[in-house]
């Protein structure tokens, strides 16, 4: 809305401005005048080539270790034994099988997700976390003789670097938001970005030269009372649109007034675009569940489906789902929301088959950090690293990859019995965001030697360009 503005808005939005336009930050750092330099040099794919990423961010810190649960009769033992009053019976679980490993189960209240493991169409990646450089013990955290992410076992810390993948360093650019730098110029139509959020802003998606399009379960959000096919006796309606487009067509002296313009022109296109886009209706025979997940992954699978519309090749969608800071009644709560995450991942699997692009698609989820093995009483605390499910066809499923630690915790006095434990069952990661990420992204197309600039720490874990994948869970 325009409003008047008395002399100390001006002067206000004066000084906001000129602190904008000098903080830039694509003219700041050399890590994004490198991104800026890479936009050029991407090569288009082939024709029809099209891929998306799916993030579905737990936050809060989902307990992890009771969404995978080892079988085996010695780790099932420890893990009775480390998680006492927080231990799923067997009754509570769901066997699978997983190639060249000992069985393993996920929880009962997720039997999709299981049948896509089971199916080869879902891989858990275990025991992942921030890290800086490896870290193989907890010696090396007690002297510190690692280098370690900033406000470990935080939840606004952990959340950021999770998105950024920069735990050495704060930044409010995301690694996605890197990836769309490079990538964007790939979709022919500019009018909708190629990162979508149907939860708002986030770190994840933003980058120097593009952000995320916010977008709602019900569709893109247009302008209040603005409709580009008003009518003729609406005349409420009609007086705001003919103002609103006098405004569009008005070359403005004023740079803020100019940037304020552009902007709205923009938003207006993206709502037309995007509406249009995604109003076919999705191919029969699939039910979302009607719950936070299931209306955010059903409007996910409807702007996939109008992806030729909007002339995109490349996109990633982002969902946030808070409350998994479980202090207490962590199995009351688990066995509440284990089941909508599961069966809505199941029912937009089953979309994506539908519409003939499960390949084409991949689902990851993420969350602040894992938590305790052990119990606080009630519940488990913030810990370290835990373990993250991924969906989607060309996924190498029925696999755990990376290294799903011993759960034996450490005795608060005597010897050690668990080098991954730093106290009360807090695992250190084995395998880095930064791993993770990296699989992720060069799926969607990122090229090797571009890894450093999207993952500044990801050389010390893996060599980008040296012929063996990250981890191995991408086809």
């Amino acid at each position: 809305m325009i409003t008047s503005f008395s002399p100390n808005r001006r002067q206000f939005l004066g000084q906001a401005s000129c602190a904008a336009v000098s903080s830039i930050p694509v003219l700041n750092t050399l890590l994004n005048l490198a991104v800026a330099e890479k936009v050029s040099a991407v090569t288009a794919p082939a024709d029809g080539e099209y891929r998306a990423l799916v993030c579905i961010f737990l936050s809060g810190g989902n307990d992890s270790y009771n969404m995978l649960v080892p079988r085996e009769a010695s780790a099932y033992s420890a893990y009775q034994t480390s998680r006492s009053n927080l231990a799923l019976a067997p009754g509570q679980l769901i066997d699978i099988h997983p190639v060249g490993l000992p069985n393993f189960a996920v929880h009962s209240a997720m039997p999709e997700v299981a049948a896509l493991f089971e199916a080869g169409n879902a891989a858990f990646v275990a025991n992942v976390g921030t890290l800086i450089e490896p870290v193989q013990n907890r010696a090396q955290v007690t002297a510190m003789s690692k280098l370690l992410p900033l406000g470990l076992y935080s939840h606004s810390d952990q959340i950021e670097q999770w998105q950024t993948s920069m735990p050495h360093q704060r930044s409010g650019i995301g690694w996605a938001g890197r990836v769309a730098d490079i990538l964007q110029d790939l979709n022919s139509n500019q009018a909708v970005p190629m990162n979508i959020s149907l939860d708002g802003s986030n770190v994840w998606q933003t980058g120097d030269r593009v952000a995320e399009y916010s977008i709602t379960p019900n569709g893109a959000v247009a302008l209040s009372n603005y409709k580009f096919g008003w009518q003729q006796y609406d005349t409420v309606s009609q007086a705001f649109s003919q103002g609103v487009d006098s405004q569009l067509a008005q070359q403005y002296s004023n740079v803020l007034m100019q940037t304020f313009n552009a902007r709205k022109k923009s938003a207006l296109d993206a709502y037309n675009s995007f509406a249009t886009a995604s109003a076919p209706a999705l191919p029969g025979g699939v039910s979302f569940p009607s719950s936070y997940l299931g209306s955010r992954l059903q409007m996910v699978a409807r702007a996939i489906q109008g992806r030729n519309a909007l002339g995109a090749t490349r996109q990633t969608f982002f969902l946030n789902w808070g409350g998994w800071d479980h202090h207490s009644g962590v199995l009351g709560y688990q066995a509440a929301m284990l089941p909508q995450v599961s069966a809505a991942i199941g029912a937009f699997y089953q979309a994506l088959v539908a519409m003939g692009v499960q390949n084409q698609v991949t689902l990851f989820t993420a969350s602040d950090f894992g938590r305790t093995l052990t119990s606080n009483g009630q519940g488990s605390d913030h810990a370290w690293g835990g373990n993250q499910l991924v969906v989607g066809g060309s996924v190498i499923g029925q696999r755990i990859y990376g290294q799903y630690p011993s759960l034996s915790v450490n005795p608060s006095s005597g010897p050690e019995v668990n080098p991954l434990d730093t106290g009360l069952g807090r695992m250190i990661p084995t395998t880095s965001c930064d791993e993770f990420f990296a699989e992720l992204a060069l799926w969607l197309g990122v090229a090797p030697g571009d890894l450093p600039v999207i993952l500044p720490n990801i050389e010390n874990f893996y060599t980008p360009g040296g012929g063996a994948a990250p981890i191995g869970f991408m086809a």
